[in-house]
């Protein structure tokens, strides 16, 4: 079965919806959405004619199933889904009318339901044990250190809902460098795209000279090897996708609070807080039993379920 993944080109967005594919055991491919003219500044779901206002949209004749994420994806793939008559499975709340989907898979803290919905706790994503046993082998012994527990660190940037500069750089810094010195422990850390270069030289300044692993953009990404390797993983708050990547794994999280507000990732956060997922990040060492938290292989089933695939 040939599912096209309709959406804008972003990588949260391929992430959720090809680990969503996979998961289901599908092969998928990609066809990024964008808007031309005035449309490209203006909620798509308004345009009265989506497809003409796009970019063209080719699907390969092998196409079986359609699977939209995110509001300009959804507005894109229901046009699709009328001109094909292809099932339609969409990540995340369309914030449209329910009813021009097969399934809607989307967050709890999305805060919506309908008898086509199935809900999860965290972002749907595809980084399974399997694919973190090799990356385990491979950075172990880059990231680790003898007799010293890895704390595993996923920084974001500002959002538009969080900020993460120079000054929340500098406090997370000495807490992690805090940590290295009081309770001995190895510190591994990667950015992500939207991490201010001058926040990431602060983080660098302050824990390399303390012995700390810090990626600075050059060779292979070490992401998934931190994941794996971690005894505990500290992540900003700012992104729901590395957030849900980390509790999926072994190792205990602890959550960087950032200046700023969002009800929908308060929420989230929450959630994962009353399962006992995630804790505050505190400048200690600390570790507490955890299972692993994806509810990914749940809303793979279902969609497989439901459509009958």
């Amino acid at each position: 079965m040939s599912v096209a993944i309709i959406a804008e080109d972003f990588a949260g967005m391929r992430a959720q919806a090809s680990g969503l594919a996979e998961r289901a055991g599908l092969d998928w491919h990609f066809h990024a959405v964008k808007m031309r003219g005035p449309w490209a500044k203006l909620p798509a779901r308004f345009c009265p004619n989506p497809l003409a206002a796009m970019d063209r949209i080719d699907l390969p004749p092998t196409t079986t199933l359609l699977m939209s994420v995110g509001g300009t994806g959804g507005v894109a793939a229901a046009a699709l889904k009328r001109r094909t008559g292809l099932k339609l499975v969409q990540i995340q709340n369309p914030r449209m009318s329910f009813n021009r989907f097969d399934l809607i898979v989307a967050n709890c803290h999305d805060g919506i339901s309908g008898p086509n919905v199935v809900l999860c706790r965290n972002a749907l994503h595809g980084m399974t044990p399997e694919k973190l046993a090799p990356e385990r082998s491979k950075w172990s012994p880059i990231l680790r250190r003898p007799e010293r527990k890895l704390v595993s660190v996923l920084i974001g940037g500002a959002n538009g809902r969080f900020r993460f500069g120079v000054d929340e750089a500098a406090t997370l810094a000495d807490g992690l460098a805090a940590m290295m010195t009081r309770d001995g422990v190895q510190i591994a850390l990667t950015p992500s795209r939207r991490t201010d270069p001058q926040a990431l030289a602060v983080l660098r300044t302050v824990l390399s000279p303390l012995g700390a692993f810090i990626w600075g953009g050059e060779g292979d990404n070490p992401y998934r090897g931190l994941l794996a390797c971690a005894d505990l993983i500290v992540v900003t708050m700012d992104s729901v996708s590395m957030v849900s990547e980390a509790v999926s794994t072994i190792a205990p999280v602890m959550i960087v609070e950032l200046p700023g507000r969002s009800k929908r990732i308060s929420a989230f956060i929450r959630t994962l807080q009353e399962a006992g997922r995630v804790k505050p990040f505190i400048p200690r060492w600390a570790f507490w039993p955890v299972t692993p938290l994806d509810d990914t292989p749940m809303a793979a089933g279902e969609m497989r379920r439901r459509l009958a695939i």
